[in-house]
């Protein structure tokens, strides 16, 4: 203690010009957007490149693993191209830079997980991508399991997003035997499952039913694997089931995906902002 003591005695002016320093530092950040905004964008700049080495060394050792996935991803693509449809062209093959189909609105760019989380109430997903590579933010993260998030946040080589492990998202998704779509939201506990919201309780359900985007958004096409029901029951007195749903992707072991951009989302988003001020004007 004494020691300690005379440490801080012997250096009392430089540590003080330390923590006034930071204090500084701290004061110009949060009273100045540019300067905090260039802060902010370098931090994720080091952060990003330190999970991209990270990530690196981990590819390695899963290069096995991944053959054998890029193999079957393969063949599925030949399969589904032979057959014509584009409802499931969905699990591209991850090798491939940008698949653009034929007669579509959407773009699909493959990328790379550097960075990703599942056992945090709040999960995120980092991308070796960015725009440079034609990533923007609001595109939706597909894997060749299924759906996996939405890019929040993106600079000149990465991007980040939320996956469906994030309470502050959700998707609108539909039972693919019926046609009937409700909300997928995650219940922030098992990371393979999630809750299917606003189903009416005359529709029939049945274990293992499968769940697949609406494409009642600008994001994601129509009828992308998102999971299969697991469980449900009708509480007494309510007009909804509670639905349990397995999801399809593990996100404790994905690796590749692919970013899908709607070329013609803005288009939409116009015709769409047109509509609801027309509509406020005649009010």
């Amino acid at each position: 203690m004494r020691s300690l003591l005379r440490f801080l005695v012997r250096n009392f002016a430089f540590l003080l010009f330390l923590f006034l320093e930071a204090v500084s530092l701290v004061l110009v950040f949060n009273y100045n957007s540019f300067q905090r905004s260039r802060f902010l964008n370098s931090a994720n700049y080091i952060s990003a490149s330190f999970y991209n080495a990270t990530s690196s060394v981990f590819q390695y050792f899963e290069l096995a693993r991944v053959n054998k996935e890029l193999a079957n991803e393969n063949a599925y693509l030949l399969s589904v191209l032979d057959e014509g449809t584009l409802e499931e062209i969905s699990v591209s093959d991850s090798i491939i830079t940008t698949l653009e189909l034929p007669d579509s609105n959407f773009v699909f760019r493959a990328a790379r997980i550097i960075n990703n989380s599942a056992n945090k109430q709040q999960n995120y997903i980092t991308l070796n991508k960015g725009l440079e590579d034609g990533i923007k933010a609001d595109q939706g993260i597909l894997s060749p399991q299924g759906v996996v998030g939405v890019v929040t946040s993106v600079s000149n080589s990465y991007a980040s997003g939320l996956s469906l492990l994030n309470p502050r998202w959700s998707i609108s998704a539909k039972l693919k035997n019926s046609g009937y779509y409700g909300s997928l939201r995650w219940d922030g506990q098992n990371y393979r499952q999630a809750d299917l919201l606003e189903i009416p309780i005359h529709v029939n359900l049945a274990q293992g039913d499968t769940l697949v985007t609406s494409g009642y958004s600008s994001i994601f096409p129509e009828g992308l694997l998102i999971g299969t029901i697991l469980s449900f029951d009708k509480p007494q007195g309510e007009n909804y089931y509670n639905i349990k749903v397995k999801l399809a992707v593990d996100f404790k072991s994905i690796r590749y995906v692919h970013v899908i951009e709607n070329v013609k989302k803005e288009e939409l988003k116009a015709l769409e902002n047109e509509v609801v001020l027309d509509g406020a004007g005649n009010n």
